[in-house]
This record gives structure tokens, C-alpha cells and sequence, in this order.
């Protein structure tokens, strides 16, 4: 247990650390670590205790470099949206919206290889757009934890220098990271362990924030810009792949491709449906899935009852091709597959 802590204290120091070299990100960074050791609905919980540490301890530190004129549009509508994305994580699955998270965030790969004299021109952003880009920061906050990195691309093309991106960034989100710490404690995601998990994230988001004051000084706004573009697309990659993989293995989801005569067929479990699809050399494409024998015609249903014969269970799947729709039934007794039939969608005869 000591050891873990250790572990997770080094890794949220290093991760708050990167987020102040690359404009933010911590909480991104951070998700892989938590989730390791954590349910999906509570590593939120953990990381918001950590975060909210680190703005208190950078906004002391970069106190005269905050845009006020950003905070003030910034922060009125992330209030309400920081409660509707805390409220929602209750009843939905963030798996999926992480997923899009990560191809947005991995979509900014191409601005890595960008010369400085074609880096993107700064753009001042109107009060309207602050106002909406204050909203979907505290929604995303409230039901992932961490969107930090989501509108680095914004604090960049509005021309804020590195300090100012972490001063601002910082005052942006400190009010709605202590209401997201109050909302996961009312609903009951603040367990003790996440408590014990969260301090030690937030002592390792304190210490960072005093190291960076000098460590920043070091670092130009060019490779502030390039570490920015590149930590989006390294978090983008990390979510891809755990939420992926997390989602295959809740659905048990299974992919395998075999050989058929005068063919191949890719066969896709998900959940309770099983999907395939055959490539015939000669006959083109099928798509194939599970149907239960309801879903068939009460004359349908009859002539599958009548050439039931010894069997003991029927599979029924229905096939779809370029220019035909029909259905086959797989006849089995004791788990082997003694006889097979196709019959046409309009009757139960056979084809």
C-alpha cells in the first residue's frame, strides 16, 4: 500500500508538472493512472481533489499573471454545467464520450509538424463564444473530471503567454473543481479509499506547482506551444486505448475472421448479438445476425418447428446480400450442428 502511494504521488507529480510545461493536462494524464486502481465512475472523484490542490497552489504562485478579462466570461455558464455533467455521470457511461475525447485530442496531430512562422494566428475570442466554451468546459468537467487538455487549442490562439495559460487556466477551473468535490461527496462516489487516493494526488499537484514557478522560466513559448499539441495527442492515444479496451471487455466483445468455402467470414460478438459477415469470391457479400425465432413469421416459425426433426436447439440468422434477403436455421443436438437450411423472407420455404 505505501509502495502504490509512492507510485501514484511521483506520477501526479510528474503529471502536474507536464501539465504546467504543456499548458494543462494533468487530470488527462492522470486517468490511465487512477483507473487502474479505481471504478470508472469514481477515478472523477479522486482526480477533482488532486486538481483543485493544484489551482489553489498555482493561482498563489501566478497570481499577476491571470486574464481576468477570459475568467469573467469563462466561469458564469461552466458554474450551471459543472452540476448537469456531475449529475449525468450518476446514469451515464463517460467510456463512450472518452472516446470521442480521444480522437478529438489525437486529431491535433498535425499541428506538431508545424514551422513557427505558420503556427496558428492568435484570435481573440468574442463574448459568446467564451460563454460556450465556458459551458461545455464545466460539463465535460463534471462528467469526465478532466477536459484540460480539450481547450489547450483555445488558451494557445487566443495569444495567452505560458505563464498566463497556467494562471488562467487555473482561475477558470478552481471554483468548479471544488463544486465538483462537493457534488461526488452528496452522491456518494467520495469511499475512502478515493479520499486517501485524492490527497495523495493533491500533495503531489501542491509540490508541483511551486516547482514549475521556477522550472517554466526555462522553457521557451515555442516549445511551450509544441509540448502543448503533443501532450493532446499522447492523452488522446492513452484514452483511446483504455477506454476501448474497457468498453470491448464490458460488452464482451469479440472479433474473429476463418475461412469458408469460396470465402471468408469476420464473425463480431457484442453483448447478446452475433454478427457476421462472409466474403464470397464468387457471390459477393453478406452481412449475417442472430435473430430469436420470434422475430420470424408464424409461418416461418412452423416450417422451422417442422424440420426440427431430433434436434434439441435452433439457431435462426438472418442474411442480407447485395440483391437477396433471406434467413438460415442451424439445427443443433447436444451442441453439434447436425442440419442446415435457408428459407426465404417471404414464407418458410426453402431456398
Amino acid at each position: 500500500m505505501i509502495a502504490s502511494g509512492i507510485v501514484l504521488f511521483l506520477c501526479a507529480f510528474v503529471a502536474f508538472c507536464l501539465s504546467a510545461v504543456c499548458g494543462g493536462g494533468a487530470g488527462l494524464l492522470m486517468m490511465p493512472v487512477l483507473g487502474a486502481v479505481l471504478p470508472v465512475t469514481q477515478v472523477p472523484a479522486a482526480l477533482s481533489m488532486g486538481t483543485v490542490s493544484s489551482s489553489a497552489s498555482r493561482i498563489v504562485v501566478f497570481r499577476n499573471r491571470i486574464r481576468w478579462d477570459i475568467v469573467r466570461w469563462f466561469v458564469p455558464t461552466a458554474i450551471p454545467a459543472v452540476f448537469i455533467g456531475a449529475w449525468l455521470l450518476r446514469f451515464a457511461n463517460p467510456l463512450y464520450l472518452e472516446i470521442i475525447m480521444g480522437i478529438f485530442l489525437a486529431g491535433n496531430l498535425p499541428l506538431l509538424f508545424k514551422k513557427k512562422k505558420n503556427a496558428e494566428a492568435v484570435q481573440k475570442s468574442s463574448t459568446s463564444s467564451l460563454l460556450v466554451i465556458g459551458f461545455l468546459a464545466g460539463f465535460l468537467s463534471g462528467l469526465t473530471g478532466a477536459v484540460g487538455l480539450l481547450f489547450n487549442r483555445f488558451y494557445l490562439r487566443h495569444g495567452l503567454g505560458k505563464e498566463e495559460i497556467v494562471a488562467t487556466r487555473a482561475a477558470n477551473e478552481m471554483i468548479l473543481h471544488v463544486i465538483k468535490v462537493v457534488l461526488y461527496a452528496s452522491f456518494g462516489l467520495m469511499t475512502g479509499k478515493v479520499l486517501v487516493l485524492g490527497i495523495i494526488v493533491a500533495l503531489g499537484g501542491l509540490i508541483s506547482s511551486w516547482f514549475m514557478k521556477w522550472g517554466l522560466t526555462w522553457i521557451s513559448e515555442n516549445i511551450f506551444r509544441k509540448a502543448g499539441y503533443a501532450s493532446m495527442v499522447l492523452s488522446g492515444i492513452v484514452m483511446l486505448s483504455q477506454s476501448g479496451s474497457q468498453i470491448l471487455s464490458q460488452n464482451n466483445v469479440n472479433l474473429s475472421f476463418s475461412p469458408i468455402a469460396g470465402g471468408i467470414e469476420s464473425q463480431l460478438q457484442w453483448q447478446q448479438a452475433n454478427i457476421s459477415i462472409e466474403l464470397e469470391y464468387d457471390g459477393g457479400f453478406e452481412y449475417e445476425q442472430e435473430i430469436p425465432l420470434s422475430d420470424l413469421s408464424s409461418d416461418q416459425q412452423q416450417y422451422i418447428a417442422s424440420q426440427q426433426g431430433n434436434a434439441n436447439h435452433v439457431r435462426i440468422e438472418e442474411v442480407f446480400s447485395i440483391n437477396s434477403h433471406s434467413y438460415e436455421a442451424y439445427y443443433f443436438s447436444d451442441d453439434k450442428l447436425i442440419k442446415k437450411i435457408d428459407f426465404n423472407s417471404e414464407s418458410g420455404q426453402s431456398i
